[in-house]
């Protein structure tokens, strides 16, 4: 452990810091002792998380260490204790002219943009020396172990339930609170999300209300931005600002997330959900009060247990409310194409239509929050609540403060002067699927106008930080360059600013301009070149050459999602993508969440096998990949920038806000500098180019390339937009053949100067692929091995989706139909075959340690799913072209060992699976599957399983599920017509149009107890 000490505050640091490092932490402690906002911008790998937590919690020590000194000067009565050491060397809060107590040692308050990113935090303030009394908070979605609560369909439901519960203490684990939120082992551990659920499980306690309740007592308090951000998330955890450190990391998207939280629009769905959800409550209680004794109009629903109070009168002054609502919102006819704009405080106007003002307010808010949470409390019966939820919401955003009649007009100004109100057409009437709510009525499924309340000032959140009386803020990311456009932007002043440099040298970073690719055409993602066929061809040829120079893992990176989809299917079509794939295999970052994961373990297995080239991860700025994801060493030694990724100009969000800010700028509002509408477009491309770029460097030891492919590159001021630490390396050049002499050289040095360890090959091959009419009769790849025990076993469809891509020979001349043979060889022995369904986990034990098997999972998942990105079947007529192709898949086989047959192996396995599938299913089918499952067991009879599991195969979310009751225990022990049905219905996953379109068969072999799966495809 090393120490220095700055500004008179001495730091333990766990290594010599860098001097990149001791810039860090004194900026970090003049912001805490000068009470000042600072922006802080240090590039990744430079330890900047590790500085900020050990530079705050030294100063917070030192806080406290004042304090004592001035108490201890204090009882003294003016005698001089240490003559050496004046009280003022102790610090200001020594000297101050009011006394200072130990209650006034300032918390700290840690936000990170998800609860993922916080405990990466967490994971660094436990490998320093300061262990202060921390707490995390999280939702109920996060936190909450009530099963009961968490089966509730929507969150707010879930929130309406837990309330009610807590209210009538009919929560065992919320009971448990108060008796262990004392616990020493909890109050003195540093616990992330997941932890505090292990212990709520353990102790049969509470994690959510645990973790407010640490909150009282804790010294730093982490938590996602948008709880600190969002008014009405900052009420609910009771988050108190006065004279807290108030730390964003990651702070390149506070400005979205300031704006975002403040925003809202209000759908018709909203309006006509809310309706519904009354009406249902009106018909309940006219019902009740015609069975009653008296129909008296004061009606008390308490007898339904519900806690209600509320005459019929009041629920129907509600409904009004929200009719007249959905009226205001309607009478504008608004084109299709645009939307009616108005000044923020038009939104006062537009709701007092609807009878919402400051005077009702309160009592509307009041009568919607009772309504939901009487609704979510009512057992047997789901109603969406989420529109009344919504419109407590936009009260308590709209009509906040408790102005004064005088003082009314001014506060609504100063609520709305940085708003606009939108209201346009709902346009995804037509794309949604409208049978999603089975409870919804025709009038919830009506097309109207979207009523939007846009926020275009992410000042307005933070001036409302400071008027909590926060003792300072720090913005701190590895890319908010240029500063003073940030800063500009949030509308408080910010002393203390940082532009850090890298703690490497010239040798391991190569940034280079392509503003050309080798056939000499010009590279640009500008909107009239973009689709151009010449520019896609030339930027399919750079990105191909460039596969081949740069070692391991090649990260490209597309402006948008419609730009790389277009991009790719040019590339499939023109053998570009055939050309990048011989090389590093491709690997596409879906639009959606579900298959992230599965991808980019893909993609890291494919750079870590020792018998490929490594892979390429293609993704659009601004999405999952390039935020936050570590591409550190192999897996990231190149990164493509393809052009900038402008935000939509014709968004109306987009084109309001460029309006917005060139409305600023005319006023010259005196004390405020905004950026012009154009500056801040410029400014979000670049800090979109400039987070992508971030991947590629993430250590002290870390090397790679960066290619900015667009001929804007060239551009003095476009460079002058790059990170201080990238800009003094950018080259120029005149041709491609230069650029790649030169980064072939530099990865030569590189790779003598910095080997890695080098990757040990697989014992056996454990894949062979036949394809006996083309030129290669076998391919053989081997995965590598991940332990000395195991090999991991492939998917079965690993290899099917290259074959998609890849065009095969013509000159065999085939005609009619081309048929792909493939061979599944199921493994005889019991002992060598790996539990793999719900059955085996729950009737017998596991051959491997819970972390060898969710590897093993993990990489079958990948090759299956990694690869389903690159799939079109829209082109499989086109791209399969010759005679038959025979493919013999073999599943490898596994070294059997010890079986954990304990009761207690027994139910944590089959607790972790039923959990997953209790995540993916509706509770209706999970109980439905769950029975079969059952009847299974004592009856064997497959047919009843068959039938319930047959849901799992209609979407293909649940497909994985499906897999993993095929292969395995359940096929072996019946006849071969029954292992049939199964394999058909795990295959139906697969290949789910070719099957129904009857261009499939199963053939059983007796002598080989082989199954063969014929797909014909029709040319």
């Amino acid at each position: 452990m090393s120490s220095l000490t700055l500004n008179g505050v001495t730091v333990n640091f766990p290594f010599p810091p860098y001097d990149c490092q001791k810039d860090y932490i004194s900026k970090v402690i003049e912001c805490l002792q000068k009470k000042v906002n600072g922006v802080l911008e240090s590039p990744t790998g430079t330890g900047k998380t590790l500085c900020l937590l050990c530079a705050t919690l030294a100063w917070r020590e030192h806080f406290k260490d004042t304090v004592s000194a001035r108490k201890i000067a204090e009882r003294l009565g003016g005698e001089v204790m240490f003559p050496n050491t004046p009280l003022s060397s102790w610090g200001t809060a020594a000297t101050d002219g009011d006394t200072p107590t130990y209650t006034d040692v300032p918390k700290i308050i840690y936000a990170s943009r998800t609860h993922s990113q916080l405990a990466q935090v967490i994971n660094e303030l436990k490998n320093t020396s300061y262990r202060p009394k921390v707490c995390v908070l999280g939702s109920r979605e996060q936190l909450c172990i009530n099963q009961e609560v968490m089966r509730q369909e929507s969150n707010h439901a879930k929130v309406h339930m837990c309330r009610g519960k807590v209210s009538t203490r009919s929560c065992v684990y919320y009971n448990n609170v108060e008796g262990k939120s004392t616990d020493k082992d909890l109050v003195n551990s540093i616990l992330d999300v997941e932890d505090l659920v292990k212990f709520g499980n353990k102790q049969r306690v509470c994690p959510y209300y645990l973790s407010r309740s640490l909150k009282q007592q804790a010294d730093v308090i982490f938590m996602p931005y948008n709880y600190l951000l969002d008014p009405k998330s900052r009420r609910a955890h009771n988050i108190e600002l006065n004279g807290a450190v108030v730390i964003f990391d990651e702070a390149h998207n506070v400005e979205k997330t300031c704006e975002e939280s403040t925003s809202f629009d209000l759908s018709p769905y909203d309006v006509a959900s809310a309706v519904n959800a009354v009406d249902r409550l009106l018909v309940e209680k006219a019902k009740d009060v015609c069975h009653g004794d008296s129909a008296t109009e004061d009606f008390n629903v308490e007898s339904l247990n519900s806690g209600l109070k509320m005459d019929i009168a009041t629920i129907a002054r509600i409904k009004q409310i929200l009719l007249d609502l959905e009226a205001a919102i309607d009478s504008y006819d608004v084109p299709s194409d645009k939307g009616v704009t108005k000044p923020g405080i038009f939104i006062y106007e537009l709701l007092e239509r609807a009878h919402l003002t400051y005077n009702s307010k309160t009592a509307v808010y009041e009568a919607l929050e009772q309504i939901s949470t009487f609704l979510a409390g009512q057992p047997g019966i789901f109603l969406n609540t989420s529109g009344l939820q919504k419109l407590a919401d936009i009260i308590q955003l709209v009509f906040c403060g408790e102005p004064s009649e005088k003082e009314r007009q001014q506060q609504m100004q100063s609520n709305t002067a940085h708003f606009k109100v939108h209201i346009h057409r709902d346009t995804s009437y037509h794309k949604k699927k409208q049978s999603t709510d089975v409870w919804a009525s025709s009038s919830s499924k009506k097309q109207g106008n979207i009523l939007s309340y846009w926020c275009f000032s992410p000042g307005f959140s933070m001036q409302d930080l400071v008027n909590q009386g926060v003792r300072c803020i720090i913005l701190t990311s590895g890319t908010l360059s240029p500063l003073s456009s940030f800063t500009s932007e949030m509308r408080i002043e910010f002393p203390v600013t940082l532009e850090n440099s890298h703690v490497i040298e010239r040798d391991q970073i190569f940034v280079s301009v392509i503003d050309r690719g080798p056939d000499g055409v010009q590279l640009s993602s500008a909107f009239d070149r973009r689709f151009v066929p010449e520019n896609m061809a030339s930027l399919g040829n750079t990105v191909a050459n460039l596969s081949r120079v740069v070692p391991h893992g090649l990260l490209v990176f597309f402006p948008s999602f419609p730009l790389m989809e277009k991009t790719l299917d040019f590339w499939r079509a023109n053998g570009h993508a055939d050309r990048i794939e011989n090389v590093k295999p491709m690997f596409v970052e879906p639009k959606g969440k579900g298959t992230f994961t599965e991808i980019i373990d893909g993609y890291y297995n494919k750079v870590n096998d020792p018998a490929s080239k490594g892979g390429s991860f293609f993704a659009v700025c601004r999405g999952k990949a390039s935020e936050g994801l570590d591409f550190a060493d192999t897996f990231g030694r190149g990164v493509i920038i393809t052009g900038l990724p402008f935000p939509p100009k014709m968004d109306p969000r987009v084109i309001l806000k460029m309006q917005f800010l060139d409305e600023m700028c005319r006023k010259k509002t005196p004390g405020l500098k905004y950026l012009s509408g154009q500056q801040w477009y410029r400014q979000q491309a670049f800090r979109a180019v400039n987070q992508a770029i971030g991947r590629v460097i993430r250590h002290k030891d870390d090397y790679g390339a960066i290619f900015l492919c667009d001929q804007r590159f060239k551009m003095s001021d476009a460079r002058a937009q790059l990170p201080s630490w990238v800009r003094p390396y950018v080259r120029l050049y005149d041709g491609f053949g230069n650029v790649v002499r030169d980064v072939s050289q530099f990865f030569r040095v590189a790779q003598k100067m910095r080997p890695v360890v080098e990757k040990k090959a697989a014992p056996e091959s454990c894949r062979t692929v036949c394809l006996p009419h083309t030129q290669s009769s076998s391919l053989t790849s081997c995965s590598s091995s991940q332990s000395s025990h195991t090999q991991k076993a492939k998917m079965l469809d690993a290899h099917l989706p290259s074959l998609k891509r890849r065009r095969l020979n013509e000159h065999t001349g085939a005609k009619g139909m081309a048929s792909i043979c493939m061979e599944y060889e199921c493994e005889v022995q019991e002992s060598q075959r790996r539990p793999a369904n719900l059955l085996d986990f729950l009737e017998r034990g596991d051959h491997c340690s819970a972390e060898d098997d969710d590897a093993v999972v993990g990489e079958e998942k990948a090759n299956s799913l990694s690869t389903l990105s690159l799939q079109y079947d829209k082109r499989m007529d086109d791209e399969l072209r010759g005679g038959k192709r025979k493919i013999k898949l073999v599943q490898e086989q596994k070294m059997s060992r010890l079986e954990d047959v304990s009761e207690e192996g027994k139910a944590r396995r089959a607790k972790n699976f039923l959990a997953e599938m209790k995540k993916s299913l509706s509770q209706v089918t999970f109980d439905r599957i769950v029975q079969a499952l059952q009847t299974y067991k004592k009856t064997d009879n497959l047919d009843v399983l068959l039938t319930e599991t047959a849901v799992l195969s209609e979407d293909t979310n649940t497909h994985s599920l499906l897999r993993v009751f095929y292969p395995g225990g359940v096929q072996t022990k019946h006849s071969v017509e029954k292992q049939r049905a199964c394999l058909h219905l795990v295959l139906t996953c697969i290949w789910g149009d070719l099957i129904e379109s009857g261009h499939f068969s199963l053939t059983y072999c007796k002598h080989t107890s082989v199954w063969f799966t014929v797909v014909q495809f029709a040319l």
